[in-house]
């Protein structure tokens, strides 16, 4: 018999709550009725998972992807992932996807009205090595309306998605960046209520990840659980 796996519930205000109202597409995806947890097993938390032996060499360069050079400022982001007691968490597929330097994204669905950038798809893989690093290459994104209220504008963003041991141990995230006067209006990012862990999604700007006359570093590290949690979109 398998033993069941529990995880401890997070400190209330640190992570997104299911209803948000200020957040209008929450109202109707929330559930109506009370939760009900399944356990998890090992056969859940432990296998299989796919990926992990399809990353390409410049996967992790969304600025290599092309023909072309694509267009906007050219950023590197770098940190690790680690558990609750701080340590790193090797061998982690990270995803990520975002909107191109005008704040649009390579989908039929958007429909915003700027352009498309030829040279840029807009996402990109890695695997975090053993000290639980990771690193990126890309183009810092744009904001971009989304209709939610009147004139509403998303923040500059990038999505992460991250793979644990099994397909059924996936976190989905967003990173947020240093200054942006959005912050402070968007509901996404503040339907997290507590003020230590909604900063903890914002990035810091990093000198020693800057290449010179190349690009920015930003540095962001991930926390996977604990009171020290990222902020994790719940799927």
């Amino acid at each position: 018999m398998s033993a069941f796996i529990g995880y401890k519930k997070p400190a209330a205000g640190t992570q997104p709550n299911y209803l948000h109202p200020p957040y209008q597409s929450s109202i109707k995806r929330a559930p109506g009725k009370p939760l009900v947890l399944m356990p998890q097993t090992l056969s859940e938390v432990t296998g299989p998972l796919f990926g992990h032996d399809l990353i390409g060499p410049t996967d992790n360069d969304l600025t290599k992807r092309h023909a072309g050079e694509p267009i906007g400022e050219r950023i590197i982001l770098s940190g690790r992932v680690l558990d609750e007691n701080g340590r790193p968490v090797p061998r982690t597929l990270i995803e990520i996807w975002q909107a191109n330097s005008t704040g649009r994204y390579r989908h039929a669905l958007d429909q915003h009205d700027a352009p498309l950038d030829p040279n840029f798809t807009g996402y990109g893989r890695t695997a975090t090595d053993e000290d639980g690093r990771y690193r990126f290459v890309t183009i810092k994104p744009g904001a971009y309306p989304w209709r939610n209220h009147h004139n509403a504008w998303r923040p500059q963003h990038i999505h992460f998605s991250l793979f644990g041991p099994s397909f059924m141990t996936r976190l989905v995230t967003q990173m947020y960046f240093p200054g942006d006067p959005l912050l402070s209006l968007d509901p996404i990012f503040n339907c997290v209520t507590d003020q230590r862990a909604r900063d903890s999604m914002v990035s810091a700007f990093d000198l020693e990840t800057t290449i010179p006359e190349f690009a920015l570093g930003y540095r962001w590290d991930i926390v996977l659980r604990g009171r020290d949690a990222t902020p994790m979109e719940k799927q």
